[in-house]
């Protein structure tokens, strides 16, 4: 398969995808990175804007945005994967309160960084609806507001909407209400993480793709054509991680897939809303997102791919016929207009990070020089932009309001050993997905969902 049929987003790129050239031998830098995705090239930045002196090499084993990074939703949003709640209880009120803010600022730095490096990835600041089309979801919706609420955060950051406010940015059926964010701009993924890539060589930093990495080491990086050294060492490689020596039970690579529209007429636009090219969900219990794109297609995807044993993450995973089918089926139950006529013209997908804490976290070993970022859990476009930071100001020794936020240095517990792991993941996909058909028949809420959330951590 060709670069260019991994995603919607990579075949619209104007540019080729041809790699860079390989590392050709035995090299020393500075901080050498392992992943050139979001998390890697956003470190490098950062690291280059700070100190141009800096010699930074970065190592993809394919081309930078051929992971999660060149393939996912195109949600540059304020979400972090652990609830406020979840972040207090772990840390104090102070500290989930502040977190959130970074999230916030993230978005806007996000889109400064793009304009002051001419990046043009179709950036659209629209905020994200999320819908509530049953009684359980509406209730979902409430407590999302009130619980923002108790947190200091008011209407201007999350504000409650009635049934005629939601259908008016999301026109779905059978809308009865949702949340609004401002907090969120919808991007061209590929094209943001390509455009990085050509900024962080503008500032001097070498990447070498078509370089697979066999192992992280103190000091070094181990590849088949030679080690770089280095005294930091970045293991920004999220979804792919569990390949590493060492590192099978970090995270859980689970795969979310995703479809797109032909391009959709003015009039079928005017039915379906999203004017401002807000991004959309809903309060389901399995995780469904899509966005407009600057073409005028419908870009939707969700969860409910499988978990598969030994964390083992292949090319062929990217592709299930019936994922897809549901993919398009809830498409046209939540748009009508979006009848059999209207053709899906791409499908793929490919894995992201989930600790077992359901915690992202970013940190520096200053004993060995190994750095790391992710446990994202879909929620990455901004989020790594927020890690790139960090790492920069870890790396560089500066205490600053990033370094000081709570992510910073956790340490998520390793998952299960397998089958345990296969056993507990896939199990959670079937509650998830029947607690959401119990609810359409019922509008009441899944007690075995919540039951099964809080077993995950989450």
């Amino acid at each position: 398969m060709s670069y260019r049929e991994l995603s919607y987003w990579l075949s619209t790129v104007d540019e080729p995808l041809a790699a860079r050239p390989p590392l050709p031998g035995d090299t020393d830098a500075d901080v050498a990175i392992v992943g050139a995705g979001y998390t890697g090239l956003w470190t490098a930045y950062y690291l280059a804007r700070a100190d141009p002196a800096l010699r930074i090499v970065v190592l993809e084993r394919e081309i930078a945005g051929y992971g999660a990074s060149g393939r996912n939703g195109g949600w540059c949003s304020a979400l972090f994967p652990t609830s406020l709640t979840g972040l207090a209880r772990r840390h104090g009120r102070g500290a989930a309160t502040a977190m959130q803010r970074a999230m916030q600022a993230t978005v806007r730095e996000v889109g400064r960084a793009v304009a002051a490096e001419g990046i043009d990835c179709d950036w659209a600041p629209g905020g994200t609806v999320v819908l509530a089309r049953t009684d359980a979801q509406l209730g979902r919706a409430r407590a999302a507001v009130e619980e923002a609420r108790a947190f200091g955060f008011g209407p201007e950051d999350l504000a409650l909407l009635d049934a005629g406010e939601a259908a008016a940015r999301c026109a779905a059926e059978g809308v009865r209400g949702g949340t609004y964010t401002p907090h969120c701009a919808a991007v061209h993924p590929a094209k943001l993480v390509r455009g990085l890539a050509r900024a962080v060589e503008r500032l001097d930093v070498t990447i070498h793709e078509g370089t697979p990495v066999h192992e992280i080491r103190p000091g070094a990086v181990v590849t088949p054509a030679g080690r770089v050294r280095a005294p930091v060492v970045v293991r920004a490689t999220e979804g792919y991680t569990p390949e590493l020596p060492g590192q099978r039970r970090a995270v859980v690579p689970v795969y979310s897939l995703m479809v797109a529209t032909e391009p959709l007429p003015a009039e079928t636009w005017a039915r379906i809303g999203l004017a401002e090219r807000e991004t959309f969900s809903d309060h389901r219990h399995v995780v469904i997102y899509g966005q407009r794109t600057a073409d005028g297609r419908l870009a939707f995807g969700g969860r409910g791919a499988p978990y598969h044993f030994g964390s083992r993450v292949r090319p062929g995973y990217d592709r299930e016929p019936a994922v897809f089918a549901a993919l398009r089926r809830t498409l046209g139950e939540l748009f009508p207009v979006l009848g059999p006529d209207v053709a899906v013209t791409h499908r793929w997908g490919g894995p992201l990070g989930v600790a077992r804490d359901w915690s992202a976290s970013v940190g520096l070993d200053r004993a060995t020089g190994l750095a790391w970022a992710g446990g994202y859990v879909g929620d990455g476009v901004s989020t790594t932009n927020l890690a790139g930071r960090t790492l920069a100001d870890l790396i560089l020794g500066a205490e600053s309001d990033l370094t000081a936020l709570p992510w910073v240095g956790h340490r998520s517990p390793r998952w299960e050993p397998e089958p345990l792991r296969w056993l507990a993941v896939n199990a959670g996909l079937r509650v998830m997905f029947s607690a959401d058909a119990a609810e359409a028949r019922t509008g009441r809420p899944s007690r075995r969902a919540a039951l099964f959330g809080r077993f995950l951590g989450h």
